[in-house]
């Protein structure tokens, strides 16, 4: 569900900022990656943002191409509610959670910590 809130921002951010281009006559943000955020879960915040700014919602090869995407995530989603789906996502849970665990873990992540925050180590002799 986060990573679907924080596509879809991206994806909002993206159309704006590629609607301002096109009233400027500006670089464009390319179809592409504004597909990709799609298919990314930002979906959800493309749709908002091409109703409300009323971008990219002429062009019919571009809202062919971005309807497939709604499609694959939706399908995608349907698949992890199988028996199977649900079976291989939590599989790939636990070996992200532990991968997690081991990397924070490292001394690498405790130092970035420990000087991001302003703390010294302390360390026994």
């Amino acid at each position: 569900m986060l990573l679907c809130i924080v596509f879809s921002v991206v994806a909002y951010t993206r159309y704006s900022k590629d609607k301002k281009a096109a009233k400027k006559g500006e670089w464009r943000v390319p179809e592409k990656s504004l597909h990709v955020i799609s298919l990314l879960c930002g979906w959800p915040g493309a749709i908002i943002a091409q109703q409300r700014l009323r971008h990219k919602t002429k062009k019919i090869s571009f809202r062919i191409v971005f309807w497939l995407t709604v499609l694959i995530n939706t399908a995608g989603l349907t698949w992890l509610h199988t028996q199977q789906g649900y079976g291989l996502l939590h599989k790939y849970m636990f070996v992200l959670e532990g991968l997690s665990v081991e990397y924070i873990r490292s001394e690498k992540v405790t130092d970035v910590v420990l000087f991001l925050t302003g703390f010294r180590p302390i360390y026994h002799f």
